[in-house]
């Protein structure tokens, strides 16, 4: 079993549920290999149901959770930007406040980086499930090796950031958290990209994502079509994709996003963009 000490970094924020966050932590506490820290940035006042659940985990183990307060909420990449600074250990696990990781989920990451020292970030896929694990409705399956996943960066998200486990110093090097609409995690995959760092993807399931029936209608309207234009440009800017892949994406978005109807949306990402359980 793994030594390797690590952190877990989380955000939350006031409109999360309680119990959703209060499975979350379970998850994570039962890990085989233990965390060493659990970092969780408070994105702003929290709901008192949130505040208590938060509590309780503190008073029972006060020595592992560190709280890091942002008095207003600044938006998930500025909020995993406090927790990353606060993280004290080189490696640090990814997790979302109203997911469930299975229990040798870090387990099994921490391997590949004592197998590989050269790697910078770990991912898996996910299984993806409505109010209860027992009930999965689909999967999202990403590139498993470093060549496969620099190549489907150009397209889509490589990782699902949720499953996530990274070297601090190979984000930091990055330039780290940043704001950038809906789309803070695939901004960083890209620079991450652009800074040298080697990737790679388990082909297990080691997340249960929580969604519900308004997750990819969510996923639409010209302000998050605006988000992803803008992240394929800053690749074309970079030489990371062409002109004409550009053109292509931002014309495929537009579509998708802007001109389809929610229900027609919703149809569209659960038949093209996720494999069915």
């Amino acid at each position: 079993m793994s030594e390797i000490k690590y952190s877990v970094l989380m955000s939350v924020y006031v409109r999360e549920n309680a119990q959703f966050l209060a499975q979350s932590l379970d998850s994570m506490l039962a890990q085989t290999v233990p965390a060493d820290e659990i970092v969780l940035v408070k994105d702003g006042p929290l709901t008192p149901e949130l505040d208590e659940v938060i509590e309780g985990y503190v008073s029972r183990h006060s020595s592992l959770f560190n709280i890091v307060v942002s008095e207003k909420n600044v938006g998930l990449g500025r909020a995993l930007a406090l927790g990353l600074d606060a993280c004290r250990n080189e490696i640090v696990v990814r997790m979302d406040s109203d997911d469930i990781a299975v229990a040798d989920r870090v387990e099994k990451q921490l391997a590949c980086f004592e197998k590989d020292e050269n790697l910078s970030i770990v991912g898996s896929n996910i299984s993806e499930f409505c109010d209860s694990v027992d009930n999965v409705v689909s999967r999202r399956i990403v590139p498993q090796s470093h060549e496969d996943i620099c190549e489907y960066l150009k397209k889509r998200c490589p990782l699902n950031h949720m499953t996530v486990v990274f070297k601090k110093s190979e984000v930091l090097k990055a330039g780290g958290y940043q704001h950038w609409f809906y789309n803070e995690d695939s901004y960083l995959w890209v620079r991450m990209y652009l800074a040298g760092c080697k990737f790679l993807n388990l082909e297990e399931d080691l997340v249960f994502a929580r969604i519900n029936q308004n997750t990819f209608k969510r996923r639409g309207g010209y302000k998050y079509y605006k988000s992803e234009r803008d992240l394929f440009k800053f690749m074309k800017q970079n030489k990371i994709i062409t002109g004409w892949e550009y053109t292509k994406a931002k014309f495929i978005r537009f579509v998708v996003q802007v001109l389809m109807p929610n229900g027609v949306r919703q149809w569209f990402f659960k038949k093209f963009a996720r494999n069915k359980q």
